[in-house]
Order: structure tokens, then sequence, then C-alpha cells
């Protein structure tokens, strides 16, 4: 059975659909037997939907060519 603390690493992506059958299996069945790994769960979706409400904040156009400037080839280099 995994741990409270294996579980809250993995929230995100099972909140996203992006865990293996495998993780969310063992997912599924901890939740199922923890109530504060589903409060925690709640307290997550809640928090993303609530910031998903706010308005996308407006980013100056000298700072964004900057900030492209510095990120060119940040890919390339990883």
């Amino acid at each position: 059975m995994p741990s409270c603390r294996e579980i809250t690493e993995l929230l995100t992506d099972y909140a996203e659909g992006r865990l293996g059958l495998v993780h969310w299996l063992r997912l599924q069945l901890h939740l199922g037997m923890c109530s504060p790994c589903r409060a925690y769960l709640r307290q997550l979706r809640a928090t993303a939907g609530a910031l998903g409400k706010l308005p996308s904040p407006e980013v100056p156009a000298d700072l964004q060519a900057e900030l492209m400037r510095r990120f060119e080839g940040w890919k390339d280099r990883r």
C-alpha cells in the first residue's frame, strides 16, 4: 500500500489524467481507504478550479521579448 506522501506526489498527475494504469489503481485503492488524501484531492481540485477562473495576466511586450530571448534554444541545451 502506498503511503500518503507517495499519494500526494501523484495527485496532480491523477487529477490531470496522466497516470498509468498501475499507479491509477494503487491511488484509487488508497483513496478508497484514506479520507485525508481524499480531502487533499478535493482541495487540489478546488484550488485548480479557482485559479482557472482568474484572468490571464498582461505581459508587457518588452518583458515578453526578453523572456523569449533568454529561453531561445533552452530546450536544445537540456
